[in-house]
């Protein structure tokens, strides 16, 4: 995702680029096609409303006339207030674009060594073995891991319509999700049921730790009994057809245009197929589900950013590196794109010896580049580096602050493109 955000921006600015991607002569433990910007977990890419983070940070990313968020526009599927794209279209718009781009030669092998010259390492939490070594060596630091879940898909003709209700949270945008509601009875039928399943063992890694912004399901359930209904079932904002909230609500967000697969959303799972089959058809509407792709986890790398990078994305020890995307400790598809945009802009401002771009720590993505590069007020910070995604929280605070989070956060906001409108206009 980061690779193609920053392909295209490059080239946007008349620089030459070679994109190098190893699939299909060498796949991942994740991916499925040889498409580039490939998307393996969700297919959103977050709220659409400027008072949320994802939000401000797509406004931000349009002001600046981001490619892959135009791409993600076209091919976007309803889901209430969130940019939720069909992955298909997706990925084979995003490949189009790039074969075409008479700047961009895509050259389908792996980099098995941190290449000389002018360069951008984008190849993301599923970094090959043999660059991730060179990567290590070059950074004299051990890298940091956490593991990552995606969630299963399901196909639509295999549900009970019947049994579940198409509508979004609060009736918020269009109706995308279908939503299964629960009484609860049958929530704590499916909580003992899931606490109870069977786990691929995690031989294949050095610990149990998780990444808190994708936890397995199983592993939410066990923070208690209600944990659920209080986070990825949470029935807040629905009515049944009697007008009461049920206890717990499971939504299911659509893969694609054609609305033929439901994702079942917040669903990351490291159950054993046939547990996750027995499991989720406990979900109303699910009992005859066809699973065509099962949860599954797996490792995800990146480096310790705060030690090793500036805020322009370059590594400190050599300028003429650039790196972003998960890779870079930017967490989710929207920073991996915000991320690829600025690595991209700014290595073609290298190139033409121009000096790279640091963004106002008003804006969320100059916030998030200072949070990667541990500047400012980060620059204390010495717990344990976890990838970050876009928070308020990451913003300089206002002062006074004004009273009520909604009232608060869209002040954030009109602060954050203020502070954009008034950065350079010629972005080349």
């Amino acid at each position: 995702m980061a690779g193609a955000s920053a392909a295209l921006e490059a080239a946007k600015r008349r620089t030459r680029v070679k994109l190098y991607e190893m699939r299909p002569h060498k796949n991942t433990p994740a991916h499925t096609t040889d498409k580039l910007a490939e998307l393996i977990c969700s297919n959103s890419l977050g709220s659409m409303r400027i008072t949320r983070a994802q939000g401000l940070l797509k406004e931000e990313l349009k002001f600046l006339d981001c490619e892959l968020l135009a791409i993600a526009e076209e091919c976007a599927v309803p889901a209430g207030t969130a940019l939720t794209v069909d992955r298909q279209c997706f990925a084979s718009k995003v490949t189009q674009r790039i074969k075409e781009h008479p700047l961009i030669d895509v050259i389908r092998e792996e980099v098995e060594e941190i290449p000389e010259g002018l360069t951008i390492l984008a190849s993301g939490p599923l970094t090959s073995d043999a660059l991730a070594a060179s990567l290590k060596e070059f950074c004299g630091e051990d890298f940091l891991y956490f593991y990552d879940a995606i969630a299963p898909i399901v196909s639509r003709e295999s549900l009970d319509s019947t049994k579940l209700v198409q509508a979004s949270r609060y009736d918020a945008g269009e109706a995308g999700f279908l939503n299964a509601f629960m009484d609860k009875e049958g929530y704590l039928d499916f909580y003992n049921a899931l606490i109870a399943a069977q786990q691929h063992p995690l031989h294949d890694f050095e610990d149990s730790s998780f990444f808190e912004g994708c936890l397995p399901i199983e592993e939410i359930a066990r923070r208690g009994e209600r944990s659920l209904a209080f986070g990825p079932l949470r029935p807040t904002g629905f009515r049944d057809a009697e007008r009461r909230r049920p206890y717990a609500v499971v939504q299911l967000r659509p893969e694609n245009k054609a609305h033929t697969t439901y994702n079942l959303v917040g669903f990351q799972t490291n159950l054993r197929n046939s547990e996750q089959e027995r499991v989720f058809r406990l979900i109303p509407g699910l009992e005859r589900a066809c699973f065509l792709r099962y949860g599954r986890m797996h490792r995800n790398t990146y480096i310790e950013a705060p030690k090793l990078i500036e805020s322009t994305l370059q590594f400190r020890k050599r300028p003429d590196l650039f790196i972003c995307g998960q890779l870079s400790g930017a967490e989710g598809y929207l920073s991996a794109i915000a991320t690829g945009l600025v690595a991209g802009l700014n290595a073609s401002r290298l190139l033409k010896e121009r000096s790279p771009l640091e963004f106002p720590c008003q804006t969320m993505l100059g916030a998030l580049l200072a949070r990667l590069a541990g500047k400012g007020e980060y620059a204390s910070i010495a717990d344990r580096f976890t990838p970050i995604k876009p928070i308020f929280a990451l913003l300089p605070l206002l002062s006074p602050e004004p009273k009520g989070k909604e009232v608060r956060r869209r002040v954030y906001a009109e602060r954050s493109l203020e502070a954009l409108r008034g950065f350079p206009k010629s972005l080349d």
